[in-house]
């Protein structure tokens, strides 16, 4: 192996586990090692113990309430081209993990929409930072999308001008049809997000936007939207599969 890989002996020091508890997690693909040959010993890369040990929801949640700054080059995609190609490398590594084959291509199918919305709705009138956060993790089966855009309230208040508050704004967004809002044609936005996560069990969603934020259980058509104690100027979502 190379300097690019650690043993198990290493990895199980660096991750403040026992080696015990990496054979379990290997076997059981919560953290999959790397072998030169069948039956062969355990080997971890470097990059994959290093995502691991970072919480890619919190290094977005401090994106997006921080000041405006771009977040790290790995998470950033400027554009839809770069945001389109990275997500074809998600549906690429999704494809490879067997319990997932039959719905990679739903998980794949809403993280688009959700990342597309972002760049629709905020075109040429991005506040500060222009693009969004995107990043996986199939170790622990979290998708993280992020952006620092005018949010859901002051994107639908466009055309629902009576909208109150963050809160209303989510609960239409997931719930309704807004026929005049053109980007709507493509899938019903949100709504086709939540559908897909009603129909299936094996993923949820968490969603924020302004002071609110809005949970999706697997397989449940419920919407639990709660104030948030963080403000969102944009929006933020963690998948999980």
């Amino acid at each position: 192996m190379n300097l690019n890989y650690l043993t198990i002996n290493e990895a199980a020091k660096l991750l403040d586990v026992s080696i015990d508890t990496l054979r379990r997690w290997d076997k059981n693909g919560k953290l999959k090692a790397v072998r030169q040959q069948e039956g062969g010993y355990r080997y971890y890369s470097k990059e994959m113990i290093d995502l691991y040990l970072k919480d890619i929801f919190a290094v977005a949640k401090k994106w997006v309430i921080s000041s405006p700054i771009l977040p790290e080059s790995e998470y950033y995609c400027p554009d839809s081209l770069v945001f389109k190609t990275r997500l074809g490398r998600l549906e690429k590594d999704l494809s490879k993990i067997e319990e997932l084959k039959n719905i990679f291509p739903l998980i794949t199918a809403i993280v688009g929409e959700i990342g597309n919305n972002s760049y629709d709705h905020n075109l040429g009138n991005w506040p500060d930072v222009r693009g969004i956060f995107f990043a996986y993790d199939l170790n622990k089966k979290q998708i993280v999308l992020a952006d620092r855009g005018q949010g859901i309230l002051k994107t639908l208040r466009k055309v629902r001008p009576e909208l109150k508050n963050d809160a209303e704004a989510l609960k239409v967004a997931f719930t309704e049809i807004i026929s005049s809002r053109m980007p709507e044609a493509r899938g019903n936005g949100l709504k086709f997000v939540r559908q897909v996560i009603s129909d299936n069990n094996q993923f949820s969603i968490e969603f924020y936007s302004g002071s609110a934020k809005l949970f999706i259980k697997q397989g449940s058509e419920n919407l639990n939207i709660k104030s948030s104690d963080i403000l969102f100027s944009g929006c933020m979502s963690l998948i999980k599969f």
